[in-house]
This record gives C-alpha cells, sequence and structure tokens, in this order.
C-alpha cells in the first residue's frame, strides 16, 4: 500500500526534473534563473497534466511518460518552428495542432522525419504501459494511489491559484520571453494575455468614413496578398532576370513601389493580411499580434478597408484558393462584411501546380470577377500555388536551364523550387496587366508578398539580409487617360520601405480615395 501512494509521487517528482532537461534543449535556451511565479506556473502545469493522466488511467507510469511524451513533444515543435519561421512555439499556436490533422501536407514536414519519429515514440511508450502496467485495487485509499493523487491535484491547484493572483509579465518578444520565462510559464503567460483585447483607435479606419477625394466613377480596386512573394534575385547573382519579367514592368508603370516591412517571416499570412486590412500596427494588438483573426472570429469588430469601402459604394470580394475556415476567413470576411468569398469550392476544376491551385488560375477568377461586376469592385485575393513545404516538391533538371544564368549554386535546392513558383507569380501580373491595360473601366492593382518563404538553408548561404517583401500600386490607362480624369497629388514613385499596415491607406491616397479629415 505504501509503494501506491509513494510511487506516483516520486514519478511526479522525477518528472519535474524530467521536463527541466528536455526544456534545456530548446532554442533559444531559457535561463534557469526566473521569478518564482515563472517556477510555480512550471510546477503547476506539470503537475496538473500529469494528475490529470493519472485520474484518467490510474497508472503511474503510463501518465508520467504520456506527460514527459507531451514536453518533448513541444519542444520538438517549438526547435522546429524556430529553425523555419524564427520564432519559437507560444500559445497561440494551439490552433497548429488541430491544422496538422486537417491539413498535414502544410505542418508536419516542418517537425522532419526523426523529430516526428522521436515524438511518436514517446506516445507508444505510453500506450505500452498502458497495456502492460495495472492499476492498484483497491485504487482510491488515502494510504494509496487516491492520496497520492489528491496531494498532487492540490499541489498543482494551489500553485496554479498563485499564478492566476500574479500573472507573469510578457514583453511579447517571443524569443526573450522564452529565456525569461521557459516554455511553460510563457504558453502560460500568452494564454492569460488573451483575456484583454487591444485598443485599435489607432486604425485609419477607425470613425467615420470620409468622402472620396476624386470624382467619379471610382475605379475597381484588386488587391492580391501574393503567397511567399519577394524579389528573390538579390539571393544569387546567377538567378535570371526574366524571372520577375512582369514585375518588373509593373514596377516601370507603378504609381509606387518598393520594399514592404511585413509582421510575419516564413508563415502567419494572417498577421500581414490583418496588418493591410485594419491599418493597425502589430504593436498596438499585445498578445494577439500572433493571430489577431481569433479576436475578431470571436466577435471584437476590428476597423477595416472593406468596411470602409462599402460606405463609399463598393461590393468586395475575397478570392482565396483554399479552404474558408482555414484561419476562421469565414467568419473573419464576414464581420467585415465581404459581399463574396471564392474559396476552394470556386475552382473545383482549376489547375494545380504541385499541392495547390495555380496563380494563373487565381487571375483568371479575378478577371471572371471583373467582367461581371455592375458596381466598383474591392477584389482581395490571396494566393496559394507558392506556399510551402517546398521540400515536398520534386527537382526538375530543365529548370535550371530557365531560372539560372549559368549552373545553380550547389545549395539550390529550395531555392530552385521556390524560383518555379515566383515565375509562375510573375506570368500571374503579366495576365492581369495584359488583361487590365485594354480594359475601359478604371481598374487599381496593389500587389505585396505576404512573406518570404521557408528556406533556412538558401538564406544561412545569401549574402543580403532577407525579411522584407515587395509591394506596388499599378492602375491601368483607362483609369486617367480614357476618361481624361487628373491624377491626384502626392503619388511618390520607389519610396522607401512601407509598413504592411500603411500600405492601403497610402493605395487609397494614391487613387484619391481618402481625406485625412473626417466627415
Amino acid at each position: 500500500m505504501a509503494a501506491d501512494f509513494w510511487t506516483p509521487l516520486g514519478l511526479g517528482a522525477g518528472l519535474w526534473c524530467f521536463v527541466l532537461l528536455v526544456e534545456q534543449r530548446l532554442q533559444p535556451r531559457p535561463a534557469l534563473c526566473r521569478s518564482p511565479i515563472a517556477w510555480t506556473v512550471q510546477t503547476g502545469l506539470i503537475l496538473m497534466a500529469y494528475a490529470l493522466l493519472l485520474l484518467l488511467l490510474a497508472r503511474p507510469f503510463c501518465a508520467a511518460v504520456a506527460t514527459g511524451a507531451l514536453i518533448v513533444t513541444l519542444v520538438l515543435v517549438s526547435n522546429a518552428k524556430m529553425h523555419s519561421l524564427r520564432e519559437p512555439f507560444i500559445a497561440q499556436d494551439y490552433e497548429y495542432f488541430l491544422d496538422t490533422l486537417r491539413h498535414p501536407r502544410l505542418f508536419l514536414p516542418f517537425l522532419g522525419v526523426q523529430g516526428f519519429l522521436l515524438a511518436a515514440a514517446g506516445f507508444v511508450l505510453a500506450a505500452c504501459g498502458l497495456m502492460l502496467e495495472q492499476p492498484p485495487s483497491p485504487r482510491w485509499l488515502l494510504a494509496g494511489q487516491g492520496g497520492a493523487l489528491a496531494l498532487t491535484l492540490f499541489a498543482a491547484s494551489c500553485c496554479l491559484f498563485l499564478a492566476w493572483r500574479h500573472p507573469l509579465p510578457a514583453s511579447f518578444e517571443v524569443c526573450a520571453d522564452l529565456r525569461k520565462l521557459g516554455l511553460l510559464p510563457a504558453i502560460w503567460a500568452y494564454a492569460w494575455a488573451t483575456r484583454s483585447l487591444p485598443d485599435l483607435s489607432s486604425s485609419p479606419f477607425a470613425g467615420k468614413v470620409p468622402r472620396p477625394s476624386r470624382r467619379l466613377p471610382l475605379p475597381h480596386l484588386i488587391a492580391v496578398q501574393s503567397e511567399s512573394f519577394f524579389d528573390a534575385r538579390p539571393l544569387y547573382a546567377g538567378i535570371d532576370a526574366a524571372v520577375l519579367h512582369h514585375f518588373d514592368c509593373l514596377r516601370r508603370e507603378a504609381a509606387f513601389w518598393g520594399r514592404l516591412r511585413v509582421p510575419a517571416w516564413g508563415a502567419n499570412t494572417v498577421r500581414t493580411e490583418f496588418a493591410f486590412l485594419s491599418g493597425v500596427a502589430q504593436d498596438e494588438l499585445g498578445v494577439h499580434r500572433f493571430n489577431p483573426y481569433n479576436m475578431i472570429a470571436a466577435g471584437h469588430l476590428t476597423p477595416a478597408l472593406p468596411l470602409y469601402l462599402k460606405g463609399l459604394g463598393y461590393r468586395t470580394l475575397c478570392i482565396h484558393p483554399y479552404a474558408a475556415h482555414f484561419y476562421k476567413r469565414d467568419r473573419v470576411f464576414a464581420a467585415w462584411r465581404f459581399d463574396g468569398f471564392w474559396d476552394i469550392r470556386h475552382f473545383a476544376q482549376a489547375h494545380r501546380y504541385g499541392a495547390y491551385v495555380t496563380d494563373l488560375a487565381v487571375a483568371r477568377a479575378i478577371l471572371e470577377a471583373l467582367a461581371e461586376a455592375q458596381d466598383p469592385l474591392f477584389i482581395y485575393a490571396i494566393t496559394m500555388e507558392n506556399h510551402g513545404p517546398l521540400a515536398l516538391e520534386p527537382l526538375r533538371a530543365k529548370d535550371s536551364a530557365v531560372l539560372y544564368q549559368g549552373a545553380p549554386p550547389p545549395w539550390h535546392a529550395d531555392l530552385t523550387r521556390y524560383l518555379r513558383h515566383l515565375r509562375h507569380a510573375d506570368q500571374m501580373a503579366g495576365t492581369l496587366r495584359d488583361a487590365l491595360v485594354d480594359t475601359a473601366f478604371p481598374v487599381s492593382l496593389c500587389w505585396f508578398g505576404d512573406h518570404v518563404p521557408i528556406m533556412p538553408e538558401v538564406y544561412a548561404q545569401a549574402t543580403c539580409k532577407v525579411a522584407d517583401t515587395d509591394c506596388l500600386v499599378w492602375r491601368n490607362p483607362a483609369d486617367w487617360t480614357a476618361l481624361g480624369l487628373e491624377a491626384p497629388s502626392g503619388v511618390v514613385r520607389n519610396p522607401e520601405t512601407q509598413e504592411a499596415h500603411r500600405l492601403a491607406l497610402h493605395w487609397l491616397q494614391a487613387e484619391g480615395l481618402w481625406l485625412e479629415d473626417r466627415v
């Protein structure tokens, strides 16, 4: 009977030490010198997870191994995310576990085969324990496992109660918080911070709708959020300049163009998407900067570009060749009163390149929507073709002949795969330009990349810093010449780096659709 009492307690203490050792494998490595509350949170979370599994399974070895396997998985996932996205695991990433089951191709490859097998081994070991380990009988004696379970739950509850009374401060600089707090306390602090909502009055779209500064007719507006788009030619001198031939042509004709500083690196598209559509900088969002769509889907309405444009008389349409529920876009865009959402169901017969619908198919959908438009139309197109993981795509010998001038570099594998898609994005830009040049109605195109692609090995060899994407605003000739309209003042060509949350405002200003004074 004494063994039934002391064995669960000893395993709980051993589990605490095991977590501390595993945590030191994190990148970046957490400091051992932490605040008492951080240690309290860590202890409370470990013991609570262990106690709940013990309550469910009645097998202490199995519960301890399963809890340890969960921690190992978190560490592996965090390190894989750090390697690919330069950001460790945070509380807001919990949805990715569910999304991994729904969309395994998007996420599992980043963990790697070795990491996946190591994590799976822990759960297999726990499953073996479930079959081989026998629960005590009777189970609920205070002198046996029942007493050990009650003591563990009590200790965990006390720790978490103290943590609730004394919230951990967080800077939301993810790497700094991980070093300072540790993995589990940082996850706790970020989850706790979601209880408060940010003040979004800094959005330029907050308040009443201003009158446009230009005469009718209002132009059609097309925003293309091009997946992982940026000018990759500075990465290697041997890349053929013609990879972005059409984009270069658009830049020569653009109202303005330049680099775009985005709040995402490698993934997390919605951070850039929200910045563009809301006009709110990530520093204003607190913890919600990591996935701002969660707060909108939960009912926190945010001022946004589509709401502003609807006040001017625009119809609004999102085109995205993927599942509408991904990132909760269906709920978010409904809250922003988009009139339509063409998701993957609209592209049932569309051509795919690799795993995803081609950029050219998205271009055709944009032109289809414009052809059907009876009123001024705002189209927000989110492409998908260039979404990773790039490593899953085969290399072809013929690619080098069209993507490089001369031999590709030894480390070219992911770069070559990326350049194939970049060339297709460029062809999409050319298709839109060729069609819109011959369109009698005024159309303005805003094109930008959401983030750079995940290519850590390529960036390790590059001599230039990679962080920003590229953007431009281009208008078809009909906007000014055919209709005799005067171009608004203040249009800037080749500006300094734009901020993602200011791009939409600059776009509206360039097209005379914005006045600083509210009415």
